[in-house]
């Protein structure tokens, strides 16, 4: 089906969204930090009949415009605004990561507009030691006049990050965000969310990284504690749609079936 790009305004910022199509029950996809929508492109291509796929680019990340702030009720107003916009009463939430937290942080507040959720990988406590391991991407050029200039920019981190930088509307190029924001996000993501995560009991499956960000002992307690919740575990690292995409569209599809 066709992939149609769309951009809506909240309070004077523009959010855009990947629709990637489908019918039935609307699965709503929140990406981790430094990704975008398309990062969803290979579980829509995976995903079993049945449901349709709307992928967010979160505030400050990719085609949506930066934000005043990275809060933690920011984000979950951006998806409100979303699903106001759509005029959709409920969804089954999806987030990688940052987008996990939201997605459950989300179903805390407003508990009707969540049908189900899933967890990629995302903490119900996070960074309480106070370390920002993103700190690392300050050291990114944001912006160059030319393509080769911003990848020359990166030095080391060009494999990484090379392949992401875009052509803006002016003729230069840039990252699809910019790295103070994402520092600043990271830190407003941390902290202790066991009372978000345990204030539902919706349907929920927690896709666990054997070599992610979520230690075992703290993905069991977030299944045992949280009624209506169980756990998939895949064997690759936090980018679980990247590295095991067959494996991570298999736990969804499985979850939605069950729904």
């Amino acid at each position: 089906m066709p992939i149609t790009r769309t951009t809506f305004t909240i309070d004077g910022r523009n959010l855009s969204y990947l629709d990637f199509g489908g019918t039935g029950r609307t699965v709503l996809a929140l990406h981790g930090h430094m990704s975008d929508a398309e990062s969803f492109s290979g579980l829509a291509e995976r995903l079993a009949p049945g449901s349709r796929l709307i992928a967010l680019d979160q505030r400050g990340h990719g085609f949506s415009d930066r934000a005043a702030d990275y809060s933690r009720a920011g984000y979950i107003a951006d998806i409100a605004a979303l699903l106001d916009h759509l005029q959709l009463e409920s969804v089954v939430l999806l987030g990688h990561s940052l987008g996990g937290i939201n997605a459950y942080q989300f179903a805390a507040r407003h508990p009707e507009r969540v049908e189900a959720f899933i967890d990629a990988d995302g903490p119900a406590s996070l960074g309480l030691d106070g370390q920002n391991p993103l700190q690392f991407v300050l050291s990114l050029p944001y912006a160059a006049p030319t393509r080769q200039e911003l990848v020359d920019g990166m030095g080391s981190m060009a494999t990484m990050f090379g392949n992401l930088v875009r052509e803006r509307a002016d003729g230069s190029w840039s990252l699809p965000f910019h790295p103070r924001d994402i520092v600043d996000s990271e830190n407003q993501v941390h902290g202790d969310h066991w009372a978000d995560w345990l204030a539902t009991t919706c349907p929920a499956l927690l896709i666990r990284a054997t070599h992610g960000v979520i230690p075992r002992e703290q993905a069991e307690a977030m299944i045992e504690r949280r009624p209506n919740t169980r756990m998939i575990e895949l064997d690759t690292d936090h980018f679980v749609y990247t590295n095991d995409p067959d494996g991570f569209a298999k736990a969804v599809n499985e979850f939605l079936l069950d729904l």
